[in-house]
Order: structure tokens, then sequence, then C-alpha cells
């Protein structure tokens, strides 16, 4: 009798987005090595190996990952090789598209490090765990708009210092005065005189 593995044809997809700690994620060319070694010893079909840096906050975002779910349903590939579920979606349409192959067994696995989902599965281990990764944006939605709400409030720019300014590097990290920048500062004030002055020549 065959193993499950041999009946498998795997896509092995990684995703890293702007928004996540450098520190806490490893980079797309860290996932693939990492997924390549247990591809090795666990003796995993590869069929194709996708990557994208894109977020999965809002659905129909990723052009990659719409190319796997395409290859899925044609039956070109019947499992996913990913570093963790929230690799795959972190919004609840995605979610339910994984859910939805799972569940009609259009998909055979999907694998991780830390573990195998499958068809036969709980849902409710799937479901969890998605909406952890859902939960986590809305968390850091809200956060960082509390951050720039808070700041604003304390009269405080929230941003990076605007072109001829910079930020105080004598003021403590995330309340730093804006101040001019003396190299920059005369060279843009000219720039917006000159483009102000052409503009008006034309009026």
């Amino acid at each position: 009798m065959k193993t499950t593995t041999e009946k498998i044809n795997y896509i092995l997809y990684a995703r890293k987005s702007s928004e996540e700690d450098n520190r806490q994620m490893l980079s797309l060319g860290s996932q693939e090595s990492e997924l390549r070694k247990i591809a090795e010893r666990d003796n995993l079909h590869i069929v194709s190996v996708l990557q994208e840096a894109r977020s999965a906050k809002e659905p129909y975002n990723r052009p990659v990952f719409s190319e796997m779910i395409k290859m899925i349903e044609a039956e070109k590939a019947n499992g996913i090789l990913c570093w963790k579920l929230d690799r795959l979606s972190r919004n609840a349409v995605e979610e339910g598209i994984i859910k939805h192959l799972l569940q009609k067994s259009k998909m055979r696995m999907v694998k991780t490090p830390d573990r195998d989902y499958q068809p036969a599965d709980n849902a409710l281990i799937a479901s969890v765990e998605f909406g952890m990764a859902n939960q986590y944006i809305r968390d850091l939605s809200v956060n960082v708009k509390r951050g720039l709400t808070s700041k604003a409030e304390s009269g405080l720019f929230p941003n990076f210092a605007p072109l001829g300014y910079l930020n105080n590097p004598l003021d403590p990290k995330g309340k730093k005065q804006i101040i001019k920048d003396p190299e920059r500062f005369d060279l843009v004030r000219k720039m917006f005189d000159l483009i102000l002055s052409e503009y008006l020549n034309i009026q």
C-alpha cells in the first residue's frame, strides 16, 4: 500500500509581507530553504515552488496565491507545504477557500513544520489557527491607528519627518520632534518656490 505522501503533489508556498516583524518571520528565501529540507526529509513530491511578498490581510490581493488555488482546482497539485498556516491566509474569505478545498478533498494535505492538516481532521483546529491569524491583523490595525492618533494628539507628527526636516535624534524613541534639516531645508524651500513660480507664470 502506498503512503499518503506518495499520493500528494505539493506546492511549496512562501509568503512574507512588510507588515510583519522581520525578527519573528523568516525571509522568503529562508522559508523556502527550511521547507525544502522538510520535503527532502519526508520524501515529498514538489511540483511547484511559489513565493510572494504580499499582505494576506485583504482577499484577492495575491496573484501567486490565486495561481496556486487554480493549480489545485485544475488537479495539477493536491497539497501545500508552507511555513505556517497564516502564510496562506489572514482573512476570512481565503481561509474559507483553503478549508473548502480540504473538506471537499480537492486538497489532500496542508503541511507545515508543526503539523499536518487533512480532509478527515477536525475543522475546528484549522478554524482556530486561521482565526488567530485574522485577529492578529485586526489587532495590528487598531494598535497602529491608536498609536498614530496618540502622537497627533500629543502634537507629534505621526510619521517620518518630511523632506527638508529631520526627526530630532536627541529625543526619545516615539517622541521625536521634527526639526529643520540644516543641509536640505533651504534647498527644498527653493525647489518648491521654483515650482510655485512656474505654476503662477503658466496661470
